[in-house]
């Protein structure tokens, strides 16, 4: 089953179709307590501070005719992680890793027309496929991410997190400059050391929305 050991690398590296360099930088800055967090990035050669390196990136949109493929980090276990769309107020969540998936498995994904929906085709260490899943009605031009755990889903949508932040992102460092790290919190409550579960993205084809009037926009459907 699923991440026998701490960082297990279930881990994430999502070829969307830009990039995160277009977002600025999270004003304010969410604290991140302890040093796990981190020790995670500096293991994966990334140069990045926890605390002032947040970039703010809410929702992305898909351009490109090609796939992405999904891999995750994490060191609490039952968590699954997928994307959905952005506008919505309750919206329909696509499942990309499960918290079943053993450690090492992984996901390529693509969004197709005609109709529009999203298809994940999942694989082992040996690149042997085991399954796949198609999600009608997926919104390529809007589109986010969450995690569920045991204490709930949290996504990275703040609004929907009735404001509280629960999945931080980061620009990749070195070999992955042009990629964004989606790092979550999973534990009931504000704050925490976003260390539970983490995703690697490669947004260099992503159009990011401005994301102040996406918020703005959002944050209505809940008054």
């Amino acid at each position: 089953m699923r991440r026998p050991t701490l960082l297990c690398a279930t881990s994430l590296l999502v070829m969307l179709a830009t990039a995160s360099a277009q977002a600025g930088l999270r004003q304010p800055q969410v604290p991140v307590s302890g040093t796990a967090l981190a020790t995670f990035f500096a293991s994966q050669g990334q140069s990045i501070n926890v605390n002032t390196d947040q970039v703010d990136v809410q929702q992305m949109s898909y351009t490109s005719t090609t796939g992405f493929e999904v891999r995750t980090f994490a060191t609490a276990s039952g968590i699954s992680f997928g994307l959905h769309n952005a506008a919505p107020q309750s919206p329909k969540l696509y499942m990309v890793s499960p918290a079943s998936s053993a450690a090492g498995w992984y996901e390529k994904c693509a969004f197709q027309s005609a109709p529009a929906r999203l298809v994940v085709n999942t694989f082992d260490p040996n690149d042997a496929a085991q399954g796949s899943v198609t999600y009608n009605g997926a919104d390529r031009s809007a589109f986010s991410l969450y995690v569920t755990a045991a204490a709930g889903t949290f996504y990275l949508q703040d609004a929907r997190n009735a404001g509280t932040a629960k999945i931080l992102a980061f620009s990749g460092t070195g070999a992955r400059a042009g990629w964004t790290w989606f790092a979550a919190e999973t534990s009931a409550g504000p704050g925490g050391d976003f260390s539970d579960f983490v995703a690697l993205v490669n947004l260099s084809s992503v159009t990011t929305p401005t994301q102040r009037t996406a918020w703005g926009r959002l944050k209505q459907l809940y008054h």
